[in-house]
């Protein structure tokens, strides 16, 4: 016969072995992970004329694609854009540099932006989240950053092909100034304006003039 004490220690195992199958059958379940909030700012979207354009890291931008162009995370990061007006989410993978008009942090493509319902705004107020790192991550994302201006063209036809002439880093940026559009080259990136300097040094002796200034 089983006494009082052994029917506790019984008791006991059994509610160990109990708590031992559960815990193996049912996994506490994954906590959900808080997403790394990198930045917080204004996105746009491309106007259309850039279809088909030449990006910052040399690929051929197309406005079905989910891409987006960003000042300084390093290419081929994913990051979600959250439109924290309604909470839509897109994941894109950047692939140009820009904008460079006030207060914007992206500039999406065409499918990104509808995904978000923000084509008729064309701007909207957003959250960047990472997703997937392409390189190392500034810890500024907003610290100073130059490039070099090299020509403006009121057209895109010309301003493209005086970008493929210079090659390298140089880029189409289309400028809203003074209710007008201008399609300005500009050249590089550049984290510091002597870096620059020295860029814009190496272009001259290439024949090309031009001048360094701040983008954000």
């Amino acid at each position: 016969m089983i006494n009082k004490l052994g029917y506790s220690v019984v008791f006991a195992v059994v509610l160990l072995t109990a708590w031992m199958v559960s815990s193996c059958a049912f996994p506490e379940a994954d906590r959900e992970e808080v997403p790394e909030v990198l930045q917080e700012g204004v996105a746009s979207w491309y106007g259309p004329g850039f279809h088909g354009r030449r990006t910052s890291n040399g690929e051929i931008y197309n406005e079905n694609d989910t891409t987006a162009a960003h000042r300084t995370l390093p290419f081929d990061t994913v990051v979600r854009v959250v439109n924290t007006e309604n909470e839509k989410s897109v994941k894109v993978r950047i692939n140009d540099r820009g904008p460079y008009v006030g207060d914007r942090i992206i500039d999406l493509s065409r499918a990104a932006a509808q995904e978000i319902d923000m084509l008729d705004s064309g701007t909207a107020r957003v959250r960047l989240e990472l997703v997937e790192a392409g390189g190392d991550i500034p810890d500024d994302l907003e610290q100073e950053l130059f490039t070099i201006q090299l020509a403006e063209y009121s057209g895109p036809m010309y301003a493209e092909r005086f970008a493929e002439d210079v090659g390298g880093e140089a880029r189409v940026e289309y400028v809203d100034m003074f209710q007008r559009g201008r399609y300005m080259v500009y050249h590089g990136t550049y984290y510091s304006i002597q870096s620059a300097r020295e860029d814009l040094a190496l272009l001259r002796e290439q024949g090309y003039d031009g001048l360094v200034k701040q983008i954000n």
